[in-house]
């Protein structure tokens, strides 16, 4: 069985402005708009970046419309190869693409003629010093970005020595209240009640609080706490990659538990799975330290070692060396003989 959220939409993002480009700080490329302001407002509509080589030849092919069309080396020389009408013939023949905007990397230049084209065409013309494979890594992880699937769903997200760990369970169950905990033990909140998480590439989901939470949490009978305000900047963190879900629930004597930990259990999301703890709790249950007990089984295993499968060699080596009709006290015993607590 693989756990799942319960009804979370999936949000898909359709469309992103040109001048967003400009105004993300992330983005450490300087551009000069060498088009009208009106364009910077033309939608972007796929992640995918695009080098128009074929289209500027002529031949038509089935990628999508309304995405980045860049210009490198080749573009800029194929087009001076050409007589000045076949330039327009294959600027022509881009624009039918419904393209947003051009970007002209390496400090390269168009003519007049054609820049005058294509502003005619209402098309954001964006020019950099950058080369081509700067340009392409830092854009390409920003459009997937912007366009991967996101879910909002409730649950205390937190950063356990290093490893993301994302509480759920009903409401009142005490998810703040252990992340409170955890803060206090030197841990860092990321978002508690609304989280964000974002598929990355299907292959990591990252997880955010939204702009409203922030690093707010609520704990009943007290009110809401600024985490980062009580506890300092190293209390928090804005974005964790989430690696473990721990369901909490109400002990239930009649419900199966994990017990020795041989069997890995995992979580579904957005098509990524992940490390998934069904996680009993009752009064009096120190369920701080035994959330950190779970983010460092979790790098054992990362990192090679599986303390269930060790313990279970042992036994079956154990059982395999010596007759099964011995005392099974021995079997149980670290040492043989115990000369007092002088430790």
């Amino acid at each position: 069985m693989v756990w799942k959220f319960p009804n979370n939409q999936i949000l898909v993002k359709e469309q992103l402005l040109v001048k967003e480009i400009l105004e993300e700080e992330a983005i450490q490329i300087k551009f000069e708009v060498l088009s009208d302001i009106k364009s910077l407002e033309n939608s972007i509509e796929t992640k995918l970046l695009y080098r128009p080589q074929f289209l500027l030849a002529g031949i038509e092919d089935t990628s999508p419309k309304a995405q980045i069309q860049i210009f490198a080396k080749e573009e800029i020389d194929y087009l001076e190869s050409l007589s000045i009408d076949n330039q327009i013939i294959s600027i022509q023949n881009l624009i039918k693409k419904q393209v947003p905007c051009i970007i002209i990397t390496s400090s390269y230049s168009l003519p007049n003629y054609l820049l005058e084209l294509l502003i005619k065409e209402n098309i954001a013309i964006l020019k950099t010093d950058k080369d081509i494979t700067v340009v392409r890594d830092i854009l390409s992880d920003f459009l997937i970005d912007h366009f991967a699937p996101q879910m909002i769903v409730h649950g205390t997200f937190t950063d356990i020595h290093g490893v993301g760990v994302l509480f759920v369970g009903k409401s009142a169950i005490g998810k703040s209240e252990i992340a409170l905990d955890l803060v206090e033990r030197g841990h860092r909140l990321v978002a508690d009640d609304s989280v964000m998480l974002t598929n990355k590439q299907d292959a990591t989901i990252m997880g955010t609080s939204t702009r409203i939470a922030k690093h707010f949490m609520e704990i009943r009978g007290v009110g809401i706490i600024d985490v980062r305000a009580m506890f300092g900047i190293r209390s928090v963190r804005f974005q964790k990659r989430l690696e473990i879900i721990v369901e909490l629930v109400e002990y239930d004597a009649n419900d199966d538990y994990t017990r020795t930990g041989l069997e890995s259990s995992f979580a579904e999301v957005m098509g990524v799975q992940l490390s998934y703890v069904k996680l009993p709790i009752y009064p009096g249950k120190n369920i701080t330290v035994i959330s950190e007990a779970i983010a460092l089984n979790y790098l054992l295993r990362t990192y090679g070692y599986n303390p269930a499968k060790v313990m279970a060699d042992n036994l079956q080596s154990v059982l395999m060396n010596e007759p099964i009709h011995e005392d099974k006290f021995k079997i149980q015993r670290l040492v043989n003989y115990f000369q007092g607590d002088t430790e």
